[in-house]
């Protein structure tokens, strides 16, 4: 009569977590590994860093209601067709200025980081660059100097001279063209490229 069911037993419940909890790191074992093979560059929603040699836009997809990138032609970075290998140097160079610089501290990048200046996911085709033919030039001389070269559009904030160099400056935009080129999910929504037509 005294006898504790199963379900009430300390020993149950003991060997319960030990399996829930295992079962749990497979499924997010299972989860990250799938995850990363999403995520990847080369993949399918992340394109392989040599993308910066080509065309990229981004535009309202009506069959699937949402915004995506759009790769096209031959559109070579600073006038130069870089290999795999070499792309992966140029964006991955600026991927760890933008680190060192704590490029976040002010700017999103991906949906992470802060709301003080501008979201830079798209930046590359930003129409605040004024024209295609005049993107390079104008982002390099921003930032390497950005109080010189400032482009606030009546915000007032103004970027700090972060001491970029030439090198880095390039590594920078090239990051910026190959992130532009990734399948966000639509985001940001409604965002009007260099290359929209009014």
């Amino acid at each position: 009569m005294n006898e504790i069911p199963l379900w009430a037993s300390e020993s149950f419940w003991k060997k319960t977590a030990i399996w829930v909890t295992a079962g749990s790191f497979l499924v997010l074992v299972v989860l990250t590994m799938d995850s990363l093979s999403k995520t990847s560059a080369g993949s399918k929603r992340v394109p392989a860093y040599s993308v910066i040699n080509k065309k990229i836009d981004y535009q309202y997809d009506k069959d699937l209601h949402k915004f995506m990138p759009v790769i096209g032609g031959d559109e070579f970075l600073f006038g130069q067709k870089y290999s795999e290998e070499q792309a992966l140097q140029l964006v991955d160079l600026g991927k760890k200025t933008t680190q060192a610089k704590n490029c976040m501290n002010c700017h999103t990048l991906l949906g992470n980081g802060a709301y003080y200046a501008p979201d830079l996911t798209k930046a590359w085709l930003d129409k605040g660059w004024i024209s295609k033919e005049m993107r390079e030039d104008m982002m390099v001389k921003f930032l390497m100097d950005p109080e010189k070269n400032a482009r606030t559009f009546g915000s007032n904030r103004k970027m700090p001279n972060l001491k970029i160099t030439e090198q880095e400056a390039k590594g920078i935009i090239a990051f910026l063209k190959w992130m532009s080129s990734i399948d966000t999910n639509g985001f940001p929504y409604n965002f009007k490229t260099i290359n929209a037509e009014e």
